[in-house]
């Protein structure tokens, strides 16, 4: 059987079985070629893309670098700032005190007897002399009675013995008795007069507790809850009272300071100045009221360190309550003329210097060395190193070197911000009490 050449013998389409072949197997791998170009653009793509994500974060680093205060080189650091002025600042003692009320008393019955008659409420103001209480006065009558029936017999044998006696002195000169019975008849005359003497004083103490048995308020003050009603039997041993009454106008406040304040406190007060004092609310942020500085302690409280002031505060809206708790905050001092900032303006240097950022006109920082005179509460007095109009910033420091620029901005109450000064006219900052927190 004779074999066909393959390559000259034609298939049914005419073309010869060899190219066929070819064609066939052309058209079955195109497949693989369309899939290594797709690999090869995803590794040029792949390529590509992390060389601009290291670019990025090259940049970002740049960005955040210290060395370029934490931006980029071509943009501004935002701030905030504020204006320095001249003015006073006050120079407070800070402490923790307890309104006390100026006076207090126990009300006590100093007579037995039954409560008839109550003529006060509960919470009420009195004053002094108004009657309160009123115990059945009755037994105290019947023996105020008694007391001036048994004055009155007393008396009528009182003027008796005198006539005797004088009769005697006429027998005696007439040598009629002896000197002992005229002796003896002077003495019975004595006798009634002391007895006299005695009944008098019977009825002045039926009189007294008959006084006693309307109870009057012995100080003006505030009448608390009643610990007795009508109707019940008291007793003047009885160790529980029947009402309290607390002066609270004036009122005292007790507080304490740190024993190393005690020098520049007792200076001030030795001078003649009355020490002004304001106390705070339990946050430390609203004034409540204001007062003066009355007496230190003769000693110190070795156990703490410290030493216990009284101040009195005239009350006269009641602002104040016993046994509430109170920031006390003393005035000791005026610092005049310096120069106020925030005191987070105030930065300290590795030696202990301190220093300030300032803004200039082209809003540039720089760094100028400063000396804090005095601190009180969110305000710093600078005694040289800043003059006055000058600002500063008091927010965003840790991103600032010498030279950087600064986008200023002032914050304001309630947290938004302009380029405004942050300080009012009084001195303080927004948002800040007047007279706040001191050292």
């Amino acid at each position: 059987m004779a074999q066909i050449d393959e390559v000259g013998v034609p298939d049914r389409t005419g073309i010869p079985i060899r190219d066929s072949a070819r064609a066939s197997s052309s058209r079955s791998h195109w497949w693989i070629w369309l899939l290594v170009v797709a690999i090869v653009a995803g590794g040029w793509w792949y390529l590509r893309s992390r060389g601009g994500q290291g670019s990025s974060a090259a940049a970002e680093a740049a960005g955040n670098n210290p060395g370029n205060g934490g931006q980029p080189s071509n943009m501004a650091v935002p701030v905030v700032v504020a204006t320095a002025h001249r003015g006073d600042l006050p120079v407070y003692f800070n402490g923790l005190g307890t309104v006390t009320a100026f006076n207090t008393v126990t009300v006590r019955s100093r007579v037995d007897g039954q409560i008839v008659k109550i003529n006060f409420t509960e919470g009420q103001n009195v004053k002094e002399g108004d009657a309160l209480i009123e115990i059945d006065p009755r037994p105290y009558q019947v023996q105020l009675e008694q007391a001036q029936g048994q004055l009155a017999k007393d008396q009528a044998q009182l003027k008796d013995m005198q006539v005797d006696y004088e009769r005697y002195q006429l027998l005696f000169k007439e040598g009629v008795i002896p000197k002992q019975q005229l002796d003896t008849q002077q003495a019975q005359v004595g006798t009634y007069e002391g007895a006299i003497k005695a009944d008098e004083a019977t009825i002045d103490n039926a009189k007294l507790q008959i006084t006693y048995s309307h109870i009057t308020a012995p100080i003006s003050g505030r009448v608390g809850l009643r610990l007795v009603d009508m109707g019940n039997i008291v007793h003047a041993s009885d160790t529980n009272g029947l009402l309290v009454i607390t002066q609270l106008q004036p009122i005292a406040v007790l507080f304490s300071l740190p024993q190393d304040q005690l020098p520049e406190v007792v200076a001030k007060m030795r001078t003649g100045r009355q020490l002004e004092v304001e106390a705070y609310d339990r946050d430390n942020s609203d004034k409540i009221a204001s007062g003066k500085l009355l007496t230190i302690d003769n000693q110190i409280d070795t156990t703490t360190g410290t030493y216990k002031l009284k101040a009195v505060f005239d009350n006269a809206k009641n602002e104040l309550f016993p046994n509430q708790f109170v920031n006390v905050h003393l005035l000791v001092d005026t610092k005049k003329n310096v120069v106020l900032v925030p005191t987070t303006a105030i930065l300290r240097g590795p030696q202990g210097s301190t220093y300030v950022f300032a803004v200039d006109s082209k809003n540039a920082v720089s760094v100028k060395n400063v000396k804090v005179a005095e601190t009180t509460g969110n305000l710093a007095g600078i005694s040289t190193g800043l003059g006055d109009g000058e600002v500063v910033v008091v927010d965003g420091q840790d991103k600032l070197k010498d030279g950087t620029v600064v986008d200023p901005r002032t914050q304001r109450t309630g947290g938004g911000s302009s380029t405004q000064s942050s300080f009012l006219p009084d001195g303080s900052t927004p948002g800040a009490p007047t007279g706040g927190p001191a050292r």
